[in-house]
């Protein structure tokens, strides 16, 4: 009778803490550029969850140097083989950097949104700014971009994740567009603002 008694327990014990996995899909700002891994922002925000006893998350850094929104559907096909509850999508910056056309990058947010939904993974929206050096014309379509997105898909969503690291020196590297140890800590907070409640 023990060991089944105890065989019932383990069970109840393993659905109460069943893990739950939120993927954080993004370019080499998530990656951790130039940091190592475990100080880059989404060990960092799995870290946070635990601590304030959400150990049922399992946050996967799915960040990939170069990666523009045309790879977000492509990479959510493979990534979401893994069961993702949960999706942070950090994509865009390369398209602004690069100059791209904002009705491309929309288009291609909007279809990984809407595979994600259909996929019933949550969609929890990152959003970007670029800097003025591009035109006010482009940098004001480019932060319109994720607000409209985020408004029609009704999505949780960030602002600007790089709120008070972007274009500031002391939170970046040398390269002057990548966050070091200390950005990556600011980011984790600005995201885990909203991610605490929304999880």
């Amino acid at each position: 009778m023990r060991p089944f008694l105890f065989f019932i327990l383990l069970t109840f014990s393993s659905l109460a803490f069943a893990e739950k996995k939120l993927i954080v899909l993004g370019d080499s700002i998530t990656e951790g550029y130039g940091v190592a891994k475990d100080a880059a922002y989404p060990s960092l925000l799995e870290k946070k969850l635990h601590e304030i006893g959400k150990k049922e998350w399992k946050v996967v850094n799915s960040g990939v140097s170069g990666s523009t929104t045309a790879s977000g559907v492509t990479r959510m096909k493979w990534l979401f083989k893994s069961k993702p509850d949960v999706v942070l999508l950090a994509l865009g910056a390369n398209d602004g950097l690069r100059g791209l056309k904002i009705e491309d990058s929309q288009k291609n947010l909007a279809a990984a949104i809407e595979y994600a939904q259909k996929e019933k993974v949550r969609v929890i929206l990152c959003g970007l700014y670029m800097p003025p050096n591009y035109g006010k014309a482009y940098t004001d379509q480019f932060k319109k971009m994720y607000e409209s997105l985020a408004s029609k898909y009704k999505l949780v969503f960030i602002p600007f994740i790089l709120e008070k690291v972007g274009g500031n020196p002391k939170y970046n590297l040398a390269d002057g567009i990548h966050p070091n140890e200390e950005g990556h800590k600011i980011i984790a907070e600005t995201i885990f603002s909203t991610l605490k409640s929304a999880l």
